[in-house]
């Protein structure tokens, strides 16, 4: 049975519910005898056949599978380590030449590999110091090279530092870095100590966004807001909500009763030209809300 046919009776789609039923469906996808594989290579080049590429390619994506399980040390998901395997699968097939005669799993692990380095630099945190082809070198190979061990000899150091034509400080350079660990922001959800996460002392509640906004709608409140709203009062509203309300910060101001002495009125009546104040005010700072 044609691999893309042997693919729809298994239920195989490439948008697969899990990595484990990804993996199981493409280890059970058969491969291609050297004579197929050759034959749908040349309908690929000389037709343009995509019937054709989707069968080779098909056929190879346990390989790229096994590939990407090599790279699993260095923290990124297994699905998108096959992902950016399988675009680099799709690129030999693409270019692969029958007429050379090299079988297409031989041909398509160098694109695989160089698609999968590209996307863990790109992704990994150590990217900006791997630029050379020395140092990239030296990121693939450092783990294996240390084997089980927590740190490496100087004997080791050195040896590593010699192959790979760099010098020994890069090596111990590279080790540090990938000996640290990466810290969450954020705790689980789970957690109950959250408050410890990095994330409850480092925010500053001063400079969050929505606090900044507060802050300075209530200082223009209180600055031009409030000196536009009194503007509109007369001056006997104006003395009667400034003495109440604005002469102490600790909100101790004048009663009722002292007031009525100085206008030579009633309390209740201060308390009806404070109310009708306060409201005038309210509908004035409206505007700057």
């Amino acid at each position: 049975m044609p691999a893309s046919n042997h693919a729809l009776a298994l239920g195989f789609s490439g948008q697969l519910g899990n990595i484990d039923a990804y993996i199981s469906a493409v280890n059970r996808l058969p491969l291609l005898t050297q004579e197929e594989e050759n034959s749908l290579a040349r309908r690929l080049r000389e037709q343009n056949d995509l019937a054709a590429a989707q069968q080779l390619i098909l056929s190879h994506l346990r390989l790229v599978v096994s590939i990407a399980r090599g790279y699993l040390g260095y923290g990124l998901p297994h699905a998108d380590l096959i992902q950016e395997g399988n675009i680099g699968l799709m690129k030999a097939v693409k270019r692969f030449d029958p007429a050379q005669g090299v079988r297409l799993v031989s041909y398509a692990v160098h694109w695989i590999k160089a698609e999968i380095h590209e996307y863990i630099l790109k992704n990994w945190r150590l990217v900006k110091i791997a630029t050379t082809k020395a140092h990239r070198k030296l990121f693939f190979n450092l783990r294996s090279h240390k084997g089980d061990a927590e740190t490496m000899s100087q004997a080791q150091i050195d040896d590593l530092a010699q192959k790979l034509n760099v010098k020994r400080e890069e090596v111990i350079e590279m080790e540090t870095r990938l000996s640290g660990r990466d810290i969450a922001l954020e705790a689980p959800a789970d957690d109950e100590d959250d408050h410890f996460a990095p994330i409850a002392y480092l925010s500053s509640d001063t400079s969050e966004p929505t606090q900044v906004l507060a802050a300075r709608q209530q200082d223009r409140l209180q600055t031009e807001g409030l000196e536009a709203a009194l503007a509109k009062l007369d001056d006997r509203s104006r003395r009667i909500v400034e003495a109440r309300w604005l002469a102490n910060d600790d909100g101790s101001g004048a009663t009722l009763h002292e007031l009525a002495d100085e206008f030579g009125v009633s309390a209740e009546r201060i308390r009806q030209i404070e109310a009708a104040a306060l409201k005038k005010m309210k509908g004035a700072l409206a505007a700057y809300a």
